[in-house]
């Protein structure tokens, strides 16, 4: 392991420590809800400003196969665990402003450490957009979806907080085996290497597909379990059109299998998050 490793993973240890301390200090499944509802809202950033803005890069040295996985490695600790687990303990905590102040002023003080360190490198971006985008927006929006998570939830806003929960756990279901064994890449001509086009469709498609979990979740079929046959088939042709459009290349004989299974997993997951939501924290928690 090199020495730029330990860095993402000593911050990635004491983000899981701190939401385990946060899930023991409520005892709610709703700050795990809260949590996977930020770090959604941060893939939803990541994918502007990251994926296709070119922000910034990271150099965690965890995939030595490829340099852009690596850095998705490194933008997973920042954005999938330190930056949202905060956010969590700040709202499922009921924290006051004085604590997204520090916060704010201690992830400024880690980017900087970082950039010293040659460990992390800014392409346009700034410390300062990091700072004003936790202390205005990030940090204090996880108390309002801490409020709203509160009580059972409908229509628009249910939608919302739903498709911001599932979102990075089909994304992680998806990019994981593509990023460590190579089943599949995406070719669109977008960028220069594929993995960046990969990772740039592949946060399209992740999207796209918690949309349609969403739709389909709140559909009110007489026989419910025409959405289990009707979402894998649905994933089959999806991926059989890309494949014939030459943007899909699958490299592995399961890789179409696994998203088509994937999908049913997901829509599962889907609907039981929905009922949660719907029923609210006293039959959930």
């Amino acid at each position: 392991m090199e020495y730029n490793s330990y860095w993402y993973l000593g911050l990635g240890i004491l983000s899981i420590l701190l939401l385990i301390y946060v899930y023991v200090a409520t005892r709610s499944n709703r700050s795990l809800l809260l949590f996977f509802a930020m770090v959604g809202l941060g893939y939803l950033i990541e994918t502007v400003i990251y994926n296709f803005g070119h922000s910034y890069q990271y150099f965690p040295k965890l995939i030595k196969h490829d340099s852009y996985y690596d850095s998705n490695m490194g933008a997973i600790a920042s954005n999938a665990l330190a930056l949202p687990v905060v956010a969590t303990f700040i709202g499922a905590l009921r924290k006051n402003w004085k604590w997204i102040i520090f916060f704010t002023s201690l992830f400024a003080g880690i980017e900087w450490t970082f950039l010293q360190l040659n460990i992390y490198s800014h392409n346009w971006w700034k410390i300062g957009y990091t700072a004003l985008g936790l202390l205005v927006f990030y940090f204090p929006i996880s108390k309002v979806f801490d409020q709203l998570l509160s009580h059972p939830l409908t229509g628009k806003l249910h939608n919302i907080l739903l498709f911001l929960i599932i979102g990075p756990i089909s994304a992680s279901f998806q990019f994981t085996p593509i990023m460590f064994v190579s089943n599949r890449y995406y070719e669109l001509g977008w960028f220069d290497q594929l993995s960046e086009d990969t990772t740039a469709f592949g946060s399209i498609f992740y999207l796209c597909t918690c949309l349609f979990y969403v739709w389909i979740a709140n559909r009110h079929w007489e026989f419910k379990w025409l959405k289990y046959v009707f979402t894998p088939l649905l994933m089959y042709t999806v991926n059989g059109i890309l494949q014939k459009a030459g943007i899909l290349h699958s490299l592995v004989w399961w890789d179409t299998w696994y998203y088509v299974i994937l999908s049913v997993l997901m829509l599962k997951i889907t609907v039981t998050i929905s009922k949660h939501l719907s029923n609210g924290p006293k039959k959930n928690a």
